[in-house]
């Protein structure tokens, strides 16, 4: 049993030290150290000048970051006031750039987020109650946003919709509508704008911090004059048969009653129009141990998606890890005949066709 338990103790550690990682990139981030090295290699003196901080705090920050290997430092034995550290430029693409479908960098924001409101979630667990998805406040709700924006701006109108033929016909005429539900920070909506020049988005939430972003990045992409942003239900009766598409990404399993949810997306699609789910990408059921990607699903679960699926009673209880087999019993208790799992390399997430 030595082996086993020297195993898990190290295996700790390590999780520790990762940990680190990810609070010293959020560090980083939030002082705009990474950004002023990808514009070139610095001393820590030179760092600290350029981004209005404490030399002392910059030198030891990047000599973490060196020693963890997400920075490089040019002459490790120099005098520690003359090294010079750079960060490598694939490093830089994955923290800066975000166009890429290789931006994981606000991941650190999210997890951030996720962790803050700890007193309150272990209320929670302790009475069976939840958290407001509020009280995770803006670390959450930007990274949330960024981290997602590459695939809402480009896989979403260049590979998901077109995987669904008869609706990519319907958005490409002029005068077609969409509803987004639980838009966040509207990048789902704004890029559906810009692929379908002759498309107007209705887009929906019910949390008012999210939807002043979101009105905000539509501003700032031009397309505010067909994409409008509501602090609303999408349910009401006055809106039904109206869309040629009615989409949801990623909110489902982070909703109280998400059967209500899939109704009121089947009242609100169009006569011959689709109904679209993109939701994590978790297996098909439950095995332990997990990969990395359900393990990660399962994190964000205990932390945030679960605690806020709760906040609101009678509550489904769903979590992150919303397998197929559950987001089908939702849909068909909803009143559609089928869900189909479209056949697509999309990452973190799966693509839902809902039929009928």
């Amino acid at each position: 049993m030595s082996a086993e338990r020297d195993a898990f103790a190290e295996r700790m550690v390590s999780s520790v030290a990762v940990a680190m990682d990810v609070f010293s990139a959020y560090l980083g981030d939030r002082l705009g150290f990474y950004r002023e090295l990808a514009a070139g290699p610095a001393t820590a003196g030179e760092l600290a000048s350029k981004a209005g901080c404490h030399e002392r705090y910059a030198r030891e920050w990047l000599e973490h970051q060196a020693a963890t290997g997400i920075v490089r430092v040019e002459e490790a034995g120099a005098d520690a006031s003359s090294r010079r550290y750079a960060l490598p430029e694939g490093h830089a693409e994955v923290l800066l750039d975000r166009d890429s479908l290789s931006y994981v960098g606000p991941i650190v924001r999210l997890f951030v987020g996720a962790v803050s409101p700890l007193p309150s979630l272990l209320e929670a667990y302790r009475t069976g109650g939840g958290v407001a998805y509020a009280d995770y406040g803006v670390d959450l709700r930007e990274g949330q946003a960024e981290i997602n924006r590459p695939a809402f701006m480009q896989q979403l109108p260049q590979e998901w919709i077109p995987a669904m033929p008869d609706v990519h016909e319907r958005l490409s005429r002029p005068g077609a509508k969409v509803a987004d539900l639980g838009c966040g920070a509207a990048w789902s909506a704004i890029g559906i704008a810009q692929a379908y020049p002759g498309a107007r988005v209705d887009a929906f939430d019910l949390d008012a911090a999210s939807v002043e972003l979101a009105r905000t990045n539509v501003e700032d992409a031009g397309v505010s004059d067909r994409v409008r942003v509501h602090v609303r239900d999408a349910g009401d009766a006055e809106l039904a048969g109206q869309y040629d598409l009615v989409a949801a990404f990623e909110t489902i399993h982070d909703m109280s009653r998400p059967v209500d949810a899939l109704r009121a997306m089947r009242r609100l699609v169009a006569p011959g129009g689709g109904v679209m789910v993109v939701d994590e990408h978790v297996g098909e059921t439950f095995t332990a141990p997990a990969d990395e990607l359900e393990r990660l699903m399962y994190g964000w679960s205990i932390l945030h998606c679960l605690p806020v699926g709760m906040a609101e009673q009678p509550s489904a209880a769903t979590g992150t890890v919303l397998r197929p087999g559950t987001l089908r019993a939702y849909a068909r208790e909803a009143g559609f005949a089928d869900v189909e799992v479209l056949p697509l390399d999309a990452g973190f997430f799966n693509v839902y066709w809902l039929v009928g």
